[in-house]
Order: C-alpha cells, then structure tokens, then sequence
C-alpha cells in the first residue's frame, strides 16, 4: 500500500477515513485526562527514547490514545488488531496519516491476515509487548525464542491472557517479566464491571434492536465483566440468571439477587445468552439443541472460542446473515439460533468497546506498566508482577482530581492508631 512517508508500512482499510478517525480520537480525548497528563509527561522525560514497542490491542479510539501517548515518550511502536473484528478503520487510518504510527489491523481481516499481523509486530523486534490475549507473547514463545534476548517485558490487558500467562509461567517457558494490568484495581474494578457491563448490551442493542425488558438474559460467569453486565441487564428490566462454575462466586450472585443455574436448566428458559468466562465452550451443543426457538447467543469474553460454534455451523441446515452482525443458524429441529458478532466481542464487533472514560484508566495502567518495566529492566524476576499499588492509587487520585472530586485524608492521630497493637476497647 501506499504509505505517508518513504518508510512508513501499514495495512488499513482505507486512509481517506483518516478525518473521520481524528474527529472521534479527539471526542474520546474529552474524558481521558488521566492519560492526558501521563502523555505530557511522557513528551517532557522520553521514558521509552530508543526503544522498540508493539502493542497488539483492540485499534479504538481510547487506544489510540494510549498509542499516541507512547510515540509521545520515545517509542518506535507498532500497532496491531488483537481481534479481527474490533479495529474501528477510521481510527486505524487517522492513526497512520496524522500520527505516522505504523498499524497493521482492518475490521473484518480473516484469520490468515491477523496471524500475520503478528508476524509482522514480532518483525519488528520488539523490546516491549503489550499483549491482549498473549497472542504475541505465544507465538514469541512458540516460533522465535530467538528474540526473547530482546525483550524487556510484556504487559497483559485481559483475563484470557492472564490465564495463558499464568499456563505459560507452569510450563516454564514464561522467561521474562510480564506485568499483570488486568488485575490493577482501578482496572479491573471499573473496566471489566462498568465498561463491559455498559459496552456489552450496547452492542446487543445495536446488532438486533431488541427491547431487553422482560427478556430473560442468561450470563454465562461472574466474574467482573459478568456481574457488570447481568448488573446492567436487570437495570434494564431484563430477568437475569446467571451459570458458574465457582461456588463463591456463585453465592454472591444470589446474594447480588439473581437466579443461579446450571447452563444445561438455564439453556432452555434463556431468550439471550452472553458468555464472559474467557473459557472454550461453555455453550456447547447440547445447550443450542435446548435453546428456545429464535434464542439470540453472543460472547464478551476475549475469544470466540467460548461458544462451540463448529458444532452449530455442522448441524445447521441454514446459515443466514439476517441483519449487520446477526446470523440465523436453522436447525433440522425447525428452531433457529440467532448468533451475533460471529461470536467475536459483540460489545467491539457491533459497538465501539468501552466509553473513553472508563479506558482512561485502564490505558493509563498500561503506559505506567510500560515505564516501570522500563525502569526495572533486568531487576524484575520471570513470571507475573502486579501493577505496584502506589501506581495504582496514583491513577486514581488522578481521576478524581479530573472529576472534582476531593476525598478525606487520615489524621496523625488515626494513623498512629491504625499502626499501633496496644490500643484496644
């Protein structure tokens, strides 16, 4: 393709969207002033000079500004898809043209093309990954071991990921620093509950315009990202149950008021189904045949994997696109399955993911995570490190300042109380 400069590569859809992806990369900057301030900083100091960076990452308008604010501190970055249906092409292309950042990521790329994008991120020879996934960090591992000599350290975004890390790191063949972000507070706490709660019917709504009140919506996991969305769905006046597999978590849902199940009891009375487990196949074949005639199924967990959907394209004896991001697979029963997104991140395949405000955060979490592993390049052991608590509090502290929000602070004598054994009743 043509590029904007004699040694700028990339591979968008098209950059005659680029004014368009500017325009909305600017909205979203409006509640991202968290990592507003983190750039600026990063633009004065230069934390990553001379340093070579690929993030593979859902190409929004929020990562665009997490991209933006790394070029900002020094580093030669490359931005791939970590998902073949969340990259937004507008922003791809605004940020090829207005921001000479290589990106190789198109909405709707087939598996084929992402691999390769991979491929292409790992070319460059990367000092630090940011990972969505661990998909390059796994095939780092797999297929160019001689590289890891470069690597300073990755960072992880999402639950999938730090599943395969942790897997990895049981294996011993995690041999470099990886800095869990997921876990961060001010993460996981607001990303994963109030983002994917909010972002995830979002999507559903857009891909089939349905009223969601009075619907009964079955939540496969209740972990964060499923108590944010079962949250939103009963705000929505939809009849919420929920699957586990973990008896804690399944206690606090009927303590949080909603109907626990079994998937195999739940498959026959759901109308819409949204798995958030990060886990393969927790609807399988025996739930599609119990599904309700016109059962409507999607996934907000990282991988399409989470629905067996070989099984139902195999049985099917109809596949129909019916509306942009909704298929109808038919079954020889005369019922029908209604699946969105092709199983992919509904609230990125047929949304925009996340609002900004709540990505402020998280993105800030990964440029900070990103300079302490700079920082700490060679004292951090092998394996999984949490994002410190001091950086966590201070994004934080950040937000609220942003917000206008002051909170209360303790006292000398509070403080010598909370540090001292002697005092009692």
């Amino acid at each position: 393709m043509t590029a904007t400069s004699p040694r700028l590569k990339h591979e968008v859809k098209d950059l005659a969207l680029a004014p368009l992806g500017r325009q909305r990369i600017e909205w979203a900057g409006r509640e991202m002033p968290v990592l507003r301030q983190i750039r600026d900083r990063f633009a004065q100091e230069k934390p990553f000079a001379g340093l070579r960076l690929v993030a593979c990452a859902h190409v929004t308008t929020e990562t665009a500004h997490l991209a933006i604010a790394l070029k900002a501190g020094g580093a030669d970055a490359v931005l791939i898809a970590s998902n073949p249906l969340s990259t937004q092409d507008d922003v791809a292309a605004s940020l090829v043209v207005d921001h000479e950042i290589p990106v190789f990521a198109q909405k709707g790329e087939d598996n084929e093309t992402y691999n390769r994008h991979v491929q292409i991120a790992l070319d460059h020879r990367p000092n630090i990954i940011i990972d969505d996934g661990s998909d390059v960090v796994a095939t780092l591992i797999q297929q160019r071991q001689h590289q890891i000599a470069d690597l300073i350290g990755t960072t992880e975004e999402t639950t999938t990921g730090i599943v395969r890390l942790r897997a990895m790191f049981k294996d011993g063949v995690l041999t470099f620093p990886a800095v869990n972000v997921n876990d961060a507070d001010t993460k996981h706490f607001f990303d994963n509950r109030y983002g994917t709660g909010q972002s995830t019917l979002d999507g559903i709504i857009r891909a089939t315009n349905i009223l969601l009140a009075g619907k009964t919506i079955v939540v496969v996991g209740y972990g964060w990202c499923g108590k944010g969305t079962a949250l939103r769905a009963r705000g929505l006046g939809a009849n919420v149950i929920v699957t586990e597999i973990d008896p804690i978590k399944a206690i606090e849902a009927v303590m949080d008021g909603f109907r626990v199940l079994p998937m195999a009891e739940a498959a026959s009375q759901g109308d819409l189904f949204i798995t958030v487990t990060g886990n393969k196949h927790v609807i399988r074949g025996e739930h599609f045949d119990a599904m309700k005639d016109g059962a409507i199924v999607c996934n907000s967990g990282h991988f399409d994997i989470e629905l067996d959907l070989k099984y139902l394209a195999n049985k099917a004896t109809e596949v129909k696109q019916v509306r942009p991001f909704t298929e109808e697979y038919r079954l020889p029963s005369g019922k029908s399955v209604i699946v969105l997104g092709e199983g992919r991140l509904i609230n990125l395949a047929a949304a925009e993911g996340h609002p900004s405000a709540v990505m402020d955060m998280s993105f800030a979490n990964q440029a900070l995570a990103v300079e302490y592993l700079v920082k700490n390049k060679g004292k951090l052991e092998p394996g999984l490190h949490s994002v410190p608590r001091e950086v966590d509090q201070e994004i934080a502290r950040l937000k609220l300042q942003a917000l206008g929000i002051h909170i209360d602070s303790l006292t000398a004598d509070q403080i010598e109380y909370i540090n001292s054994w002697t005092s009692g009743t």
